[in-house]
């Protein structure tokens, strides 16, 4: 092999080499911001504050929810949403994020989940939901906000009804 084509295949060898790591380093960084995403919704979720939570959101958010109607479209009516969810709780509301995997390539992502909500609702009972969580986040000016979530609980094909009971 003559020098020239040498250099210029140990060049080309080198770009993907770099190309190859470069990719992992973003995934690296996008997973690193994904978790605080997902930390700062915690925090807010937490606090019932809905203004800090729809921040993490595109305003076209598409939202499929355990509660009726069948989908919530835009922010404002899935602030709504994350109000009424708020006030049928006395007290503290915690949260949890089990089995947590991501996917993300460029500026789009993939996050699915189990979350766990546990509180003392306003007529006492003390409640204990695991949920399947997919939620579709996308990269503006340099933040991941989610475009839409997917909230669900398994179904007894049987009588038909939610199985709220279920644990990991």
């Amino acid at each position: 092999m003559n020098m020239p084509r040498l250099i210029s295949a140990l060049l080309l060898a080198s770009t993907a080499l770099l190309s190859g790591c470069n990719q992992q380093g973003n995934q690296a960084n996008s997973e690193t911001e994904i978790h605080q995403w997902i930390d700062n919704f915690t925090h807010a979720f937490e606090a019932k504050d809905t203004k800090a939570l729809m921040a993490l959101y595109t305003p076209d958010v598409l939202a499929y929810d355990v509660v009726p109607p069948m989908q919530y479209s835009g922010s404002d009516a899935y602030g709504k949403d994350f109000d009424t969810f708020f006030s049928q709780y006395n007290g503290p509301i915690t949260t949890e994020f089990r089995d947590v995997r991501i996917s993300a390539d460029g500026n789009l992502a993939i996050v699915t989940c189990l979350e766990h909500v546990s509180g003392t609702l306003t007529n006492g009972q003390n409640t204990s939901i695991w949920f399947r969580v997919t939620s579709g986040l996308r990269r503006v000016n340099g933040h991941w906000l989610d475009f839409h979530d997917h909230v669900s609980v398994p179904v007894d094909m049987d009588t038909g009804k939610a199985r709220m009971d279920l644990q990991p």
